[in-house]
């Protein structure tokens, strides 16, 4: 746990440590079993620690609910990351031989790609699916109106904070 926020109390480090050393193996083996890999299971477990580091909560009622919870959030984005890359190698698997990206070039996709994807899901819902209407799928935003029920402005206004939300992926 070397990459302790600088915000990090003791009382919250104290807390995190016992809840750690008291549950770390259990949520291993929840996750072991439910991915059928250890390695995999290793990463998430760790990572569910350090989203609780990092989300600085002072206490938990709890500990197996609470941890159960966390991890279930990452398993699902881990999920969907492998649905996007088996989607991506699928899709080169197609191409012609002199077509395919070198492996720079598809990790380099990848990474954009799970990029792209985070930041769609910090949108709200309704904002996502209007981009993705108009960008996927190239409906015009009065078509997209029309298909959600919402008014001309709101498209616009939903488009403005998706495209916000990609400027700021590429700073």
């Amino acid at each position: 746990m070397s990459d302790v926020p600088p915000a990090t109390s003791a009382a919250q480090l104290s807390m995190i440590e016992a809840l750690y050393s008291s549950h770390h193996s259990w949520l291993y083996s929840m996750l072991r079993n439910k991915l059928g890999n250890a390695m995999d299971a290793a990463d998430l477990a760790q990572d569910t620690f350090t989203r609780i580091l990092a989300s600085r909560v002072t206490r938990i009622e709890q500990p197996r609910a609470y941890l159960h919870c966390v991890a279930k959030g990452i398993l699902v984005n881990w999920y969907q990351r492998k649905a996007l890359e088996r989607a991506y190698l699928e899709a080169l698997a197609q191409l012609p031989e002199p077509e395919v990206p070198s492996p720079e070039v598809r990790l380099m996709v990848l990474e954009t790609l799970h990029d792209i994807d985070a930041m769609l899901d910090a949108l709200p819902p309704l904002v996502k699916r209007t981009f993705l209407l108009s960008q996927i799928a190239g409906l015009k935003y009065q078509d997209i109106a029309t298909e959600l029920d919402i008014s001309l402005i709101s498209v616009k206004r939903y488009m403005k904070q998706a495209f916000v939300q990609c400027l700021l992926l590429v700073e």
